[in-house]
């Protein structure tokens, strides 16, 4: 690795903003963005996938990829990523900073405690709830009604057991007994709000915003009225700086804010985005899980929230997701040619709802070495017939090399591009039945839509409440187009169930629950902590 000053330097990033966390990590000031000497004006790149397997289809490794690729072929290129959570880290999902020739480093470092982003995160959001609970057991002035409280506890690992809890057990002098419950890390309002934040004074106004519950009279109380947002800003002081580290071709890589795409907005901060856009020509941002998700948020949430619109939009393509849609969990041997076929409409789904943001496409195929070059071939074919560049990205085992030909067509692709032309899905003006059934049949392919009581509810109240004109942000499965995990490839014919819903004022947005979708993962039954361990050199191993 390269010194971190090192890389700053080659990004054109001057000395003066760069704050360092050791020899190969670095925050970046925010004053960046007001340097009138860094006007690269570059192009965004989204990068997002078709439906995944339980392992990833390369999200993040393509993104790498990509970005080393566009610099072999000339262009200057920074990636933006998220920074990962230690539930997925040591539950069944692994790391989050690429592989093989494709990587973020030091990887087993911003796979850990990285800068402490998400640690002060946590903090922030523990320190407003203690304070919820000390201000109503000292008197509770804001007379706020403990049974409508929405604001949880936060943690940033996987542990189903903290889903719902009793607090204030033991008498008195421990608080007033009330149900509640932890949510992981990434799925906190806080996350949300320093993803989305465009500077320190935008996240104080949105800390301030975030709705913490009710009182007696069904008005919201914002965290403003506890005293807490100060001491919050301190505790973000550090964390509201993006994270500059390098890929393992040096490539400048910002990595920063980690918010889950299937149960919040999925993708990195807004302020690492605009200043990658100052100083490179092209921007590869990664989204997270499939279009549905990551990519449909990023669109009509975080591109409403930053005024950035995405030149092109790359899905990455995998043999093994397409063999395993078309298998439809064994209903067909995997390896016949009519799973292969099959699998393809998930592909097709995800094209379409790309395109109908009006962002040009391009499809990476991500090579695993047991492919086929037979379906590799029958992919490219796919896309060629729906006039959609294709190009076979070979990243983790090639580096930037296995990215050149996917670089061309992602430059080609992002010169053609109508900026005018990309726009989200739905008008803020649309009531939340409205925008939830655009989402709902024109991205999922859903029939259509049901809205269980306790949602209709809080939806019915949130207008009445003067939250009518924000966007909507659906948590799901990522496993399925559909809110059932279990159904594959592009379904039809099916309802989409929404059983919950809650306002994230601060964030800007409603949060819709569909199905049982949980906002504290668990750990499975082998999780990948077992394998992690620290060697007699003080070498972290294991951390996939």
């Amino acid at each position: 690795m390269k010194l971190i000053k090192d890389i700053a330097e080659s990004a054109g990033i001057p000395a003066e903003y760069l704050h360092s966390y050791g020899r190969h990590k670095a925050k970046i000031d925010h004053a960046l963005l007001d340097d009138s000497r860094l006007n690269a004006a570059g192009k965004m790149i989204l990068v997002t996938a078709m439906t995944p397997t339980s392992s990833g289809e390369g999200k993040t490794v393509t993104s790498i990829g990509l970005s080393q690729g566009l610099n072999r072929i000339g262009k200057r290129a920074v990636v933006t990523l998220r920074e990962p959570s230690l539930g997925p880290v040591f539950g069944m999902k692994g790391g989050a900073t690429g592989a093989g020739r494709s990587q973020v480093e030091p990887s087993e470092i911003i796979n850990l405690h990285f800068t402490g982003d998400l640690h002060a995160i946590t903090s922030a959001h523990n320190l407003l709830a203690a304070m919820i609970d000390a201000h109503i057991f000292h008197g509770n002035e804001l007379k706020l009604d403990i049974n409508t409280l929405t604001w949880p506890r936060a943690m940033d690992m996987n542990d189903r057991a903290l889903r719902h809890i009793v607090i204030g057990l033991g008498g008195k002098a421990n608080g007033v007994p009330r149900e509640t419950g932890f949510v992981i890390t990434a799925a906190s309002e806080i996350m949300a709000v320093l993803a989305l934040a465009s500077s320190a004074d935008d996240l104080r106004r949105r800390l301030s915003e975030i709705v913490v519950g009710y009182d007696v009279e069904g008005k919201p109380v914002r965290a403003g009225s506890t005293g807490a947002i100060g001491a919050m800003m301190a505790l973000l002081a550090d964390a509201m700086m993006p994270n500059l580290v390098q890929t393992t071709e040096e490539t400048p890589a910002f990595v920063h804010c980690g918010p889950f795409a299937n149960i919040a907005h999925g993708t990195s901060s807004v302020i690492s985005q605009k200043m990658a856009l100052k100083i490179a020509d092209y921007v590869v941002n990664e989204t997270g899980f499939a279009a549905d998700l990551g990519a449909e948020k990023y669109f009509d949430i975080v591109m409403r929230s930053s005024g950035i619109r995405p030149s092109a939009a790359v899905i990455i393509a995998t043999a093994k997701a397409i063999r395993s849609h078309g298998s439809r969990h064994d209903s067909l041997p995997v390896n016949s040619r009519e799973a292969f076929v099959t699998g393809l409409s998930n592909l097709r789904k995800h094209i379409e709802n790309v395109q109908r943001y009006g962002v040009p496409v391009v499809v990476a195929i991500n090579r695993f070495t047991d492919d086929t070059e037979e379906d590799l071939k029958e992919i490219a074919k796919f896309c060629s017939r729906r006039g959609v560049a294709s190009a076979v990205s070979d990243v983790f085992a090639r580096g930037g090399d296995g990215a050149v030909e996917l670089a061309h067509a992602v430059v080609a692709a992002a010169e053609s591009a109508d900026l005018d032309a990309v726009k989200p899905l739905y008008e803020l003006e649309e009531s939340y039945e409205e925008k939830i059934g655009k989402i709902a049949r024109e991205i999922y392919g859903a029939q259509g839509v049901y809205l269980e009581s306790t949602a209709a509810k809080k939806l019915k109240a949130a207008v009445a409440r003067g939250f009518d004109h924000l966007p909507v942000c659906i948590a799901k499965t990522q496993s399925s187009l559909s809110d059932n995990p279990k159904l594959l490839g592009a379904p039809v014919g099916w309802t989409l169930t929404a059983t919950d819903a809650n306002v994230s004022a601060g964030a800007g947005f409603v949060v819709v629950i569909a199905g049982n979708m949980m906002l504290m993962p668990g750990l499975p039954k082998r999780p990948h902590a077992i394998d992690v361990d620290l060697s007699p050199d003080r070498t972290i191993v294991g951390v996939q």
